[in-house]
């Protein structure tokens, strides 16, 4: 099989062992450095898009992508609903309607948004089903007074499903005795974990028609509707644009920008930063086959001279030593792309196997949105990653290579 001089002579240099063994313990460290930091530019870019896709999916399937609403309660929401849906952006509307106090429990209290749903409808623009640890949607029957509330409320109350608790409102009843708060006795039926602290912690569901008569609202008024969108990201500009087409009345639109877009965009700007950061550190390695290949060249001289003697170009020279560093970037991006997918895809249940080893959460959902380290591998960023680690190797290896085809034969051969 025919090979080019440089590449059989350059891939024998890698391979061969050297009388200087310092070379070679050079050679293996930028070598190990290029997959170490290939390594851990691909696991910590997949724990980055794994905050950003249960972002996107995980606490934005549980609020709202949008809201309209109106400063008085709305009667006739299905005709609304109709109205609404005729968008072709909107993929679901449901009524809603919120109201914040507090949850006691035998001495414990907990503020809540109580967040009140027609099950039938809520299913259709939540996510909610699928973090039931116990009860269902279908447990906030009318008239009940029942309630569902995530587990980190539920554990700080001291409240199962079946147990009862009091919710009270911040308002007053006046009566001839003087001012009371208004209170309401609910039963649990209900406990989820969505695993974001705020939504376990402070939101609770109602059935609609209950927290209407708490209210003192007719049965079938509501707050607003909850839309849910095609793009999400459309939903600032569509909400609006929803809400002014209304039009019989004031409505106005919420959207989740207000509430969690801060979050989204750190999260985007975290990994443009982090990446960059990383892409230094995978240069540094790179860039250490410099040295690797500086000291190669001095140390194959006299090979260079006789190379050189026999009718080698320079041309020719040069392609040995940047064969020879690329090989070691080759092999250095190829080991740690191999090792950065295979810990991108185990490090969420690593992390929970040592988080359980040590009984300490390193996500305390008290700071963090959410309890758990996710990662989620994309092909495209193994890709970059790769992509650029060998760049650099390739580009470590001009000025090396410019310095042996420089070497004079004369010179080099002065003193062998």
């Amino acid at each position: 099989m025919f090979r080019p001089l440089s590449v059989f002579i350059g891939a024998r240099y890698t391979r061969a062992k050297r009388r200087n063994h310092f070379v070679s313990f050079i050679s293996l460290t930028s070598m190990i450095g290029l997959a170490l930091g290939v390594v851990v530019m691909i696991v910590v870019l997949s724990v980055m898009n794994g905050f950003d896709y249960e972002m996107r999916t995980r606490v934005l399937g549980m609020v709202p992508h949008a809201t309209v609403e109106s400063p008085e309660p709305i009667s006739d929401w299905h005709a609304m609903a109709d109205k609404v849906l005729q968008h072709r952006q909107v993929v679901a509307v449901a009524p809603f309607t919120q109201m914040q106090g507090l949850l006691t429990h035998d001495g414990k209290v907990q503020k809540v948004l109580i967040n009140a749903i027609d099950p039938v409808e809520e299913a259709k623009v939540s996510i909610i089903d699928k973090f039931f640890k116990e009860g269902s949607l279908d447990g906030l029957k009318e008239g009940e007074f029942s309630i569902i509330i995530g587990d980190k409320a539920a554990s700080k109350l001291g409240v199962k499903v079946g147990d009862k608790l009091t919710f009270v409102a911040p308002e007053v009843t006046v009566t001839p005795a003087g001012m009371f708060p208004r209170l309401k006795r609910f039963t649990v039926t209900g406990i989820f974990h969505v695993g974001a602290g705020e939504i376990d912690g402070f939101l609770a569901l109602a059935n609609i028609h209950d927290i209407a008569r708490l209210h003192r609202w007719k049965p079938d008024q509501v707050q607003g509707l909850r839309l849910k969108f095609a793009d999400l990201f459309q939903a600032p500009r569509i909400s609006w644009e929803i809400a002014g087409q209304l039009g019989d009345r004031d409505y106005y639109a919420r959207d989740w920008t207000r509430t969690h877009g801060n979050l989204y965009q750190a999260i985007r700007m975290e990994k443009a930063m982090i990446g960059l950061l990383l892409l230094l550190i995978v240069a540094v390695a790179a860039f250490n086959i410099i040295s690797t290949l500086v000291m190669v060249v001095n140390d194959k001289k006299g090979d260079i001279a006789i190379l050189r003697t026999l009718g080698a170009t320079p041309g020719q020279i040069m392609r040995v030593f940047m064969v020879q560093g690329t090989v070691i970037g080759v092999v250095g991006t190829l080991i740690g792309a191999v090792l950065g997918i295979v810990a991108a895809l185990n490090v969420s249940s690593w992390i929970a196997s040592v988080e359980r080893l040590l009984g300490f959460k390193f996500l305390n959902s008290d700071v963090y949105f959410i309890d758990y380290l996710p990662s989620q591998l994309m092909a495209q960023d193994v890709l970059q990653v790769c992509g650029a680690a060998l760049v650099l190797s390739f580009l470590a290896t001009l000025y090396p290579a410019w310095r042996a085809a420089r070497t004079q034969p004369a010179e080099a051969l002065r003193y062998e």
